[in-house]
């Protein structure tokens, strides 16, 4: 066991027998994991992965280091809204995970459920109410949730704003994209920003709304190059490195930091060797602790992942100038809002332009939209002659996902692809 072994498992241990006491063990732990992976960088990993590492680290420690830095979200909350205040986001799944490295899901998730949430809620949700029921993560001074894609976002904002007196705004984004659900949108985020001034005593600067915007049309471009450019070369990182990506192009984007560190990926990986293996598109949430994804995908040189449809939920260009109506279009559109159907055309248009050899869709143990929605997918990946894999298991809880069998379902997938390749 090395030292970041023990660490956590003595985090774990401590945080179990008395919660209210481990918030400072834990962001201890957050930045000392800053520092390995700037001077201590992981090999056979592109230096663009480590610098994305280090960025998400850094930018989540950072926060929690200042409690009136952040606001709580979803993961869809509009991140240019809120860094428009300078303040930062933190999306309730991407603060699940990071605690999930204490291995300490399991924990919250049962404290969760004493206190009578469902055990049916999604896994990263009852993690983060765990975890701020037990006194663990202190609360923020404002949040965010939008009514995209998950049932439990609402149940969710609205116990904590009772149990901890978090105010929170639900923009309940439409169905139908035309100009009125658009207006009706644009007025709640209008409305969103004049509750955050009186809230949290800061002023809205309209100015860095459109500088946010028009850097995250430059970083949306950037972005579809580098996985144009790694459908022909090998850029190795790990599975983790796609679920940070996900987190980057939702907490970060339209900052500039995230956008030079898209170009240097696109410098970067055209001096990497050519790709002759399978890629593959992921399709919904990425379980990054699974031993048998690690063991296929991690650095590999015969399956290389091309992001997913999160990363590339919206894929339209804001227009600066109209900018809460953008931001409202931006969510109306979005993959993951309305029928599945939408979003099975969406990743479709998805694969004509990256060309992946194959789909993997995890269906995430509690997201019935992902479930029930993934026969459609395989129907339209059937048309395009792209085989797909659906694998259940639970993003963030091991106890939840069988790596035994996730093991033989995709073995059995490569071995198929790998067939169809001779």
């Amino acid at each position: 066991m090395n030292i970041a072994d023990k660490y956590i498992q003595y985090v774990k241990t401590k945080t179990e027998a008395e919660p209210e006491k481990s918030w400072d063990k834990i962001l201890l732990g957050f930045k000392a994991n800053c520092l390995r992976t700037r001077f201590l960088p992981k090999k056979n990993i592109a230096r663009g992965y480590q610098k994305l590492e280090d960025m998400m680290m850094n930018m989540v420690a950072d926060s929690l280091s200042h409690k009136k830095s952040y606001i709580w979200g979803n993961i869809f909350a509009p991140c240019e809204l809120i860094h428009s205040f300078g303040l930062n986001a933190l999306s309730i799944e991407c603060l699940a995970c990071y605690v999930s490295g204490y291995r300490l899901e399991d924990f919250f998730i049962d404290f969760a459920q004493s206190l009578g949430i469902a055990p049916t809620l999604c896994s990263y949700h009852k993690t983060f109410i765990g975890a701020v029921e037990s006194g663990v993560v202190p609360p923020a001074s404002y949040a965010v949730t939008t009514s995209l894609s998950c049932d439990g976002n609402l149940n969710t904002f609205r116990f904590l704003q009772k149990k901890n007196h978090v105010p929170f705004t639900l923009l309940d984004v439409p169905y139908t994209d035309d100009d009125a659900s658009v207006d009706y949108l644009a007025a709640q985020l209008e409305t969103m920003v004049r509750d955050m001034e009186e809230q949290l005593g800061r002023k809205f600067r309209p100015e860095k709304l459109k500088e946010s915007l028009r850097i995250e049309n430059e970083t949306r471009c950037e972005l579809l190059r580098f996985y144009e450019l790694a459908q022909h070369h090998y850029y190795p990182g790990e599975i983790i490195h796609q679920l940070y990506m996900m987190m980057g192009t939702h907490l970060l984007m339209g900052t500039q930091k995230f956008l030079d560190l898209i170009r240097f990926m696109n410098e970067e990986i055209q001096t990497f060797p050519e790709f002759t293996g399978k890629r593959i598109l992921w399709i919904h949430l990425i379980p990054y602790y699974q031993e048998s994804l690690k063991y296929y995908f991690n650095s590999s040189e015969k399956y290389q992942l091309l992001g997913g449809d999160i990363i590339f939920d919206f894929t339209d260009t804001p227009d600066p100038e109209d900018p809460f109506r953008s931001l409202a279009r931006k969510l109306i559109k979005n993959v993951y809002n309305g029928s599945y159907s939408h979003k099975a055309q969406a990743i479709g248009s998805l694969t004509d332009k990256l060309h992946p050899d194959a789909v993997i869709h995890f269906c995430h143990w509690g997201c019935k939209q992902a479930s029930g929605g993934s026969l459609l997918l395989k129907e339209a990946m059937k048309e395009r002659n792209i085989p797909m894999l659906i694998l259940d298991g639970d993003g963030i809880d091991h106890r939840n996902s069988h790596d035994g069998q996730i093991k033989t379902r995709l073995e059995a997938f490569l071995e198929m692809i790998e067939e169809e390749k001779k």
